[in-house]
């Protein structure tokens, strides 16, 4: 029979088909180092195997994500929970122990000891089922915007080789228009010999609004060229499928929107983090998927630390006052603050008066953008706190 251990540090590297799981005691001993499938009576076995000789199991795992979510989930099964040690830290904590070999045992072996040595890491929250659901959303919208970017930069290239004059013409990320202009129009020969009225006939018969603008400019840009260049054989079709999928993606996004907007305003604090101006649907999910119920937020400024919006010093020697961005934050919540901070000053109003302040101050847009959105942090905290939704008008305190 094992000797039993007062306390265990049980480190999980993790991956898609397998994890890798070491423990190791309060002297940096291994107890055990045997890989583990990334199946549920695999995970309970190992579980077992390292609670059975301990009193208790701090658990770190290197992977935060849908690959590693059954591990955090079943350990909090159980009452327990797990550190999420970062692999950048990792690495560096490699380098501290003997050898240079990398291996999935060594690995998870830094990752127990780093947690054996290190208390201030941040516990992994597993998910209720509405942050669960938003976090799916929010992922896959993510995933079909970037794929939309990388079609538009390439529509922008093509046309560019064939008919430049149409490329300056439209702004194909913004102009629906002149997507579906694409799916039947590429050359200037063609738009020619189509005219006007006609373009404009056949553009209103598939709902583009403004269809005689979309033609006049799309007439006048082709008026501008005539000479037929090299590609214009092939560079039409190509131009016409990106064009129909960028369309057909634009549509995805819009019932994903949908969605995320009717799941988001299920949450019981829609209403509140809603309110606050520029806090729309999306930003406001992935509010909720960084920050959960804000227990591990004790005051404002742990939730604007955790964003990113809280400068540490980066001093050495006689340079001091070195102010930068933190190394470790939600990237996810730092850009729902931003992106709702750069859509508030939009229109009149405090978050804007705010801003134009700190432009006014010197501040370039980037770092008046962040000193809203680290004020804006203040303010959603406090209403979240207090449960009232925010108006433009401070509250009005009645005398004692």
């Amino acid at each position: 029979m094992s000797e039993r251990r007062a306390r265990v540090w049980a480190g999980i590297d993790a991956g898609k088909g397998h994890h890798w799981a070491t423990a190791v005691d309060e002297t940096g001993g291994t107890l055990r180092s045997k890989k583990t499938d990334n199946d549920e009576s695999a995970i309970l076995t190992a579980l077992g195997e390292i609670l059975e000789p301990a009193d208790e199991v701090r658990w770190a795992v290197d992977i935060s994500g849908t690959s590693s979510a059954l591990l955090p989930a079943l350990p909090a099964a159980h009452g327990r929970q797990a550190v999420y040690v970062p692999g950048r830290m990792v690495n560096r904590m490699a380098g501290a122990y003997r050898g240079e070999a990398k291996t999935d045992a060594r690995d998870v072996y830094v990752i127990a000891e780093t947690a054996r040595h290190r208390r201030d890491f941040a516990v992994i929250d597993v998910p209720a089922q509405l942050a669960a659901d938003l976090a799916l959303l929010t992922a896959h919208r993510s995933d079909l915007v970037a794929d939309r970017v990388r079609m538009i930069n390439r529509l922008r290239d093509v046309p560019t080789g064939v008919f430049p004059a149409q490329e300056r013409a439209f702004d194909y990320s913004a102009h629906r228009g002149a997507l579906v202009l694409l799916t039947g129009y590429q050359t200037p020969a063609a738009i020619r010999r189509r005219g006007r009225a006609r373009l404009t006939a056949w553009l209103a018969n598939r709902g583009v609004r403004g269809a005689d603008t979309v033609a006049a400019t799309a007439l006048e840009a082709a008026q501008a060229q005539q000479t037929a260049l090299p590609g214009e054989d092939i560079a039409p079709q190509i131009v016409a499928d990106l064009a129909a999928q960028i369309l057909a993606l634009d549509d995805r996004l819009k019932r994903i929107d949908k969605q995320v907007r009717e799941t988001f305003r299920s949450h019981p604090q829609a209403k509140i983090i809603e309110s606050l101006p520029g806090m729309g649907p999306v930003p406001g999910a992935e509010f909720v998927v960084a920050t959960g119920d804000l227990t591990a937020c004790a005051d404002a400024g742990h939730l604007a630390s955790a964003a990113g919006l809280v400068p540490v010093p980066r001093d050495s020697g006689r340079r001091t006052g070195n102010l930068h961005r933190p190394k470790r934050y939600s990237r996810r919540l730092r850009r729902a603050f931003c992106m709702s901070a750069q859509t508030s000053i939009v229109r009149e109003g405090p978050n804007r008066d705010f801003y134009l302040k700190k432009r006014a101050e010197g501040c370039k847009h980037v770092q008046a953008v962040i000193a809203l959105a680290r004020r804006r942090a203040s303010v959603l905290w406090a209403l979240l706190r207090d449960g009232r939704v925010f108006i433009s008008a401070p509250p009005v305190t009645q005398a004692a």
